[in-house]
């Protein structure tokens, strides 16, 4: 079933609708708990900023959709939607309804040795995720403009008196609601930071 997109269920004989949608919710939030945990222990003297950001890198849609291509998960998949540039998100989305089902079928231990192990270990440069930097403000404005959102950035500068230093305040709105609030040393970093808090903010929503 993990391999089933919703384009291709089919209904059984008690009328259930199977399709791997439900097991790709389950299976997100295995990853997260595991991804959190793998990465606090693994880097224990970092910042909850660097670990959230990294944890973002790691499981944001295009990192999914290639570690599922890595892993030839395509060849399993059961579709009825042309593969196309709009239908990449459905390689991710099998990866994380295969969680889902080993989750369900063996257990939170195994599962997590799994995506250690047989995912990560083998499917992913961590220090390309660390060292690469994701344009946040892109991904953003690409998701204002798929619902049709207006989406702004309204910039503040400050001055320390002491130093003389400036920074820069960035508060995004997307649809006319205040999402976050960015701070950085030039107009782009404080931009980047309240893109990346809403982007955060609009995944744990979906």
């Amino acid at each position: 079933m993990a391999f089933i997109h919703r384009s291709a269920s089919y209904t059984t004989d008690d009328g259930t609708r199977l399709n791997n949608e439900r097991l790709e919710y389950l299976g997100d939030s295995i990853l997260d708990s595991v991804i959190s945990e793998y990465l606090f222990k693994l880097y224990p003297y970092a910042s909850e900023g660097f670990l959230t950001k990294t944890r973002a890198r790691i499981v944001n849609r295009e990192t999914l959709n290639n570690l599922a291509l890595s892993m030839k998960l395509e060849d399993l998949i059961v579709s009825n939607i042309s593969p196309n540039g709009s239908s990449r998100n459905l390689y991710g989305n099998a990866l994380e309804a295969l969680l889902g089902a080993l989750f369900i079928d063996s257990g939170y231990k195994r599962t997590k040795r799994f995506i250690i192990d047989r995912v990560l270990k083998n499917h992913l440069n961590l220090s390309e995720v660390i060292e690469g930097e994701m344009d946040y403000k892109s991904l953003i404005l690409e998701y204002g403009q798929k619902n049709r959102f207006p989406v702004n950035f309204n910039i503040s500068e400050e001055t320390d008196i002491e130093t003389l230093k400036i920074s820069f305040s960035a508060t995004l709105i997307i649809n006319n609601e205040v999402y976050s609030t960015g701070l950085g040393n030039s107009k782009k970093e404080a931009e980047q930071d309240a893109a990346f808090k809403a982007w955060t903010k609009i995944r744990s929503a979906t």
